[in-house]
């Protein structure tokens, strides 16, 4: 099939289609302050905005971007509620300025039948969303196994000064987790082999996928990943139920590993957190 490259909802390429074969960005720009963030650097620092989010350009405003949404995911459907939807690539949709708008695509994809990811370092949302003190923003709780949420968890606060701390999210994670939604984490970027270590071993007994890789630009022992790899699957083997690992394909090329060589609990990019 030849790929969707629509306004708002389109097929990711590259490291980005390792996380998901169906996106979603509204915005671009962020205000979570990574200073290790891919978009700040090289060509893409100056197309994808600054330190604070701002709605595309091809968007008149939010209304107009959820009319885009809405058409171009009815163009898509049957592929999407096969999928899931994720969001995005270009900002942290949990922000407060992205939120509404993320609440209200969200809302219409679920009434579709289309499940979402979403990734963030944001966790000011959590609770009120879990106690539905907003109905506007809640879907029927029948529809939880249709949610997917995950959040970046590196071990370094310092370096993500505008976000939420890792130690906040964490205990989102397993807030959500215990009110019945699917859990995922982004390893990624590794900082630190420990700090990484130490993110899994927090979140290992209500995490259900976790996607790691490295830092871009940076290269990393041969030797040293290895071990850490190893390191990583004796710790998930060590809980009742196994979460999967989807190692990035950058990592693994740095480690010499093939994918077929890895355990049973390592996905493929074809893996679907919703048919699991």
């Amino acid at each position: 099939m030849k790929p969707f490259k629509g306004k708002a909802i389109y097929n990711p390429s590259g490291k980005a289609g390792e996380y998901s074969y169906w996106a979603c960005n509204f915005y671009k720009g962020c205000s979570n302050g990574c200073t290790y963030c891919y978009l700040k650097k090289g060509v893409l620092a100056h197309a994808m905005g600054g330190d604070k989010p701002e709605l595309k350009a091809c968007f008149k405003n939010e209304t107009h971007a959820l009319e885009v949404f809405q058409k171009e995911l009815q163009q898509n459907l049957e592929e999407l509620r096969k999928h899931g939807l994720f969001f995005t690539f270009t900002s942290d949709p949990m922000l407060s300025e992205c939120i509404d708008l993320t609440w209200d695509a969200v809302g219409n994809a679920i009434y579709n039948q289309v499940p979402v990811k979403i990734l963030t370092k944001c966790t000011d949302w959590v609770s009120d969303f879990i106690i539905d003190s907003r109905p506007t923003r809640r879907i029927d709780i029948e529809h939880n196994s249709m949610y997917a949420f995950g959040f970046t968890l590196t071990g370094h606060d310092e370096l993500e000064q505008g976000a939420s701390t890792n130690e906040e999210r964490i205990e989102a994670m397993a807030k959500l987790h215990e009110a019945g939604f699917k859990i995922f984490a982004s390893i990624e970027p590794i900082i630190d082999f420990d700090s990484s270590e130490r993110m899994i071993a927090k979140t290992k007994s209500f995490c259900d996928l976790y996607k790691i890789g490295l830092q871009s630009g940076k290269t990393y022992s041969k030797d040293a990943l290895i071990k850490f790899m190893n390191a990583v699957n004796f710790q998930l083997s060590m809980t009742s139920k196994i979460p999967k690992v989807y190692w990035k394909d950058s990592l693994l090329k740095q480690a010499g590993i093939e994918r077929s060589e890895l355990p049973e609990n390592c996905v493929t990019r074809e893996y679907n957190m919703f048919n699991d």
